[in-house]
């Protein structure tokens, strides 16, 4: 229950004082590219419950008809906002609206898609869905150079399934057994600095 307030009043304060920045940002995407502002995608949340994630949309309109639902290297689809809005992360400020929705949290593990959560093996499965998905965790922290690190791979979506998730998994699995609301402000205070332009 905790955790759940701190969430709701943290994603009112930030959707409130942000919503001059979701505005120009809107704007810009649109003059950039033809589509949507936001992108709208499946993910599996928490006890494997399906919901459509929202972020701001990065790559042209018709990018999943294009490829893999992964970010390889310098992604042709990717737009020049989106290379930027990918870049300093405020891609993901619309998973605010999640957060608000119950969906997500501030901090938890990233949602994957179907697609890959069915190469979940079923004992982390369970521990890694038990707790909602989150706009930032551990992992994906640790994992910021992963489309440079695909795009080295011969087969990126098998690297990704055979190398990548494993960790993730394992790594969200371990968040969900000890996350605490001091172990959630300590994620949320290495995510800032990536807002501010900073490594």
């Amino acid at each position: 229950m905790a955790k759940r307030l701190f969430d709701l009043a943290l994603a009112v304060c930030a959707l409130l004082l942000l919503l001059p920045l979701l505005l120009a940002l809107a704007v810009l995407i649109k003059f950039d590219s033809s589509g949507p502002v936001f992108f709208r995608q499946e993910r599996v949340g928490r006890f494997g419950v399906p919901f459509r994630i929202h972020k701001f949309r990065t790559m042209v309109a018709d990018a999943s008809a294009r490829g893999l639902p992964l970010t390889v290297g310098a992604d042709p689809r990717i737009t020049r906002v989106g290379a930027w809005l990918r870049r300093t992360r405020l891609d993901e400020l619309p998973q605010l609206i999640d957060v608000l929705r119950g969906c997500m949290s501030l901090v938890g593990p990233r949602p994957e898609v179907p697609r890959y959560v069915q190469h979940y093996p079923a004992a982390l499965r369970e521990r890694a869905l038990a707790v909602r998905p989150g706009i930032t965790d551990p992992s994906s922290l640790d994992f910021l150079d992963e489309a440079a690190a695909l795009a080295a791979a011969v087969d990126p979506e098998r690297e990704y399934i055979e190398r990548i998730l494993p960790v993730k998994l394992q790594r969200a699995a371990d968040y969900a057994a000890h996350a605490t609301l001091w172990t959630d402000l300590r994620v949320i205070a290495r995510t800032l600095p990536l807002l501010l332009g900073r490594r």
